[in-house]
């Protein structure tokens, strides 16, 4: 990459285009952080050149820096995307005529299947804590319920006193773009769950909550609180593999589709709005098919 320094015009371009991104799309923070560094790296690349000054062969020159480089097809698609927006709004803006990336599309980007555990794994991560201790059966509960309904964690230390029915054995939520659902909990959760409500929560509160699950100054638990509680017990009960805030509930739905369950009904436990996110997880649940078929087959 060029050791220059960029176009001095370039950062006042970016800056212009993310401000109308910001004010016509009421785009995020997140995905104006994004955009701004992908323009600044392509900007470095053609230092001293212009981005205005563009043509389709040094996008091309571009991309095949970038995989020279290693990166990932889902970047370099995002990074495509937030240039094709860049030249579109030159165009509407009237200071091009043609975008540089009209001929250019994107890379399809690998689907990476979700991190789970065995289930042998999921067992040792529910037997870690230490139920004599208020934090520690509330922390059980808390895995008991994730591994049993596939809540995102978020959802479950959201989760309010009259979102529980245990006289049902559900408990509804409120998930992405306030959709809701309510998700069966099954014995042993439930089991868990009113352990600590009768014995764990009452021992916690410090105010008044009606929150389900209280931290230790007897308030509402955050995701990064539980998510240190996860790893915790993860190192206690010598899980290796890599665990992601997602993980139990990865492992709720490969389990599940392991020990036969309908791919539909997953999808509606799960939260999920379009049947393709789920179907993620049946390759998780083929490829524990091969790897059985090929320990135990003898021709395998």
């Amino acid at each position: 990459m060029n050791k220059q320094p960029p176009h001095p015009d370039n950062l006042e371009h970016i800056e212009q285009f993310l401000d109308a991104l910001f004010l016509e799309s009421g785009a995020s923070d997140n995905t104006l952080s994004a955009y701004r560094t992908d323009l600044k790296k392509f900007s470095d690349f053609l230092a001293p050149q212009a981005l205005l000054d563009v043509d389709t062969q040094e996008v091309e020159q571009y991309l095949a820096y970038r995989v020279d480089l290693g990166l990932s097809p889902r970047s370099t698609a995002r990074s495509i995307s937030a240039l094709k927006r860049f030249y579109q709004h030159q165009i509407v803006d009237k200071r091009l005529t043609r975008s540089p990336l009209e001929t250019i599309s994107r890379p399809k980007a690998t689907q990476s299947l979700p991190k789970t555990l065995s289930e042998e794994d999921v067992e040792a991560l529910l037997a870690a804590p230490d139920c004599e201790d208020a934090m520690g059966l509330r922390d059980r509960a808390m895995l008991e319920l994730l591994y049993a309904t596939g809540l995102r964690v978020s959802e479950l230390i959201g989760l309010r006193l009259e979102h529980v029915n245990q006289n049902q054995a559900v408990v509804f939520v409120k998930g992405k773009g306030g959709k809701e659902r309510l998700v069966p909990m099954g014995e042993e959760a439930l089991d868990w769950l009113a352990r600590y409500l009768k014995f764990a929560r009452p021992a916690l509160i410090k105010h008044a909550t009606d929150f389900v699950f209280v931290s230790k100054r007897g308030i509402g638990m955050t995701r990064q609180t539980f998510w240190h509680r996860i790893k915790h017990y993860a190192m206690l009960a010598n899980i290796k593999s890599d665990l992601s805030p997602h993980t139990l509930r990865h492992a709720f739905a490969t389990h599940l589709l392991n020990h036969g369950a309908d791919l539909r009904v997953v999808q509606m436990m799960l939260g999920h709005s379009d049947l393709s996110t789920t179907q993620i997880y049946t390759h998780v649940a083929n490829e524990r098919l091969k790897l059985v078929h090929q320990t135990h087959h003898p021709r395998a």
